[in-house]
């Protein structure tokens, strides 16, 4: 079965698109790279967007469970198993560029990873990564057992948030991405700790509502806590400048707006649709 197809043998639009989509950063830098248009360091470039894209497809990987959920969209989980293979193979890339811009000397890549926490941590999500795609083929599956397998594959929760740890650690100034990461990432996490909402689609709403709300005001408070403790700045100028467009846009509206915006889709995927009569009688 070619990765276009889905499990009858046919052409999926869903799968084909989404097969070109994870190619189309890999390629981009390729390209970059092979026109000089990395900067004076390319090796350096490289690292930093593959393991960008890397921790990019584990949270859109963590996504797609509650988007196929709350959308109704049952053929978005055909492409798990894809993003998640490409979540691997950008990270693969990453380590390959690193060792790269050591001259592929294994000594010291290895003293390297071990000398430095953030390395270690990097390692370790990688090592996790690599054995979910070594069990993501329909025969591990098999092999393993649905429950073993099932199992197993929860250890993504764990690799998202070392990766999480690994990326912020390793921003130093600019960490409005890995902290946008980990807003997003502690919203995929709390959902699946959601009650059941038995049918009910306004108790459902407000759940997510209100889980959007939480993950944008700990994603703020977050980024002040690190700016207040790792610069000392003023608690009140850190508050005011996160309600200054002068300042951007801060990592907590960017939770709060792709979150809601979640809460906002679910909302018109499961009102109530008039009958074909309700709609007749007020034409």
């Amino acid at each position: 079965m070619w990765p276009w197809q889905d499990r009858g043998g046919r052409f999926s639009p869903l799968k084909s698109v989404a097969f070109a989509l994870l190619f189309a950063p890999g390629l981009w830098l390729a390209w970059r790279l092979a026109a000089g248009q990395l900067g004076p360091r390319p090796i350096h470039e490289v690292i930093l967007q593959t393991g960008l894209w890397t921790i990019r497809l584990l949270v859109i990987t963590l996504a797609i469970t509650p988007l196929r959920q709350l959308l109704r969209w049952p053929q978005l989980v055909t492409v798990r198993r894809m993003v998640g293979v490409a979540a691997f193979a950008y990270g693969i890339a990453h380590l390959t560029a690193f060792a790269a811009d050591n001259a592929f000397d294994l000594g010291v890549v290895a003293t390297e990873i071990v000398n430095r926490i953030y390395l270690a941590i990097g390692a370790l999500a990688l090592a996790g990564l690599t054995a979910l795609a070594a069990t993501s083929t329909d025969r591990m599956v098999r092999r393993l057992g649905g429950r073993n397998w099932r199992r197993l594959h929860r250890l993504v929760y764990a690799i998202g948030i070392l990766a999480a740890v690994h990326f912020f650690l390793q921003s130093k100034l600019n960490v409005a991405e890995p902290i946008v990461i980990a807003g997003l990432l502690s919203w995929l996490l709390a959902y699946r700790l959601l009650p059941e909402a038995n049918g009910q689609p306004l108790r459902r709403l407000l759940q997510l509502a209100g889980l959007s709300l939480l993950a944008g005001l700990l994603t703020l408070g977050g980024e002040l806590a690190y700016y207040g403790l790792a610069f000392h700045a003023d608690p009140l100028r850190l508050l005011a400048a996160a309600f200054s467009i002068r300042a951007g846009i801060r990592p907590g509206w960017i939770v709060l707006a792709i979150t809601g915006c979640v809460t906002a889709l679910t909302a018109t995927r499961i009102a109530p649709r008039p009958t074909t009569g309700a709609v007749a009688g007020t034409a």
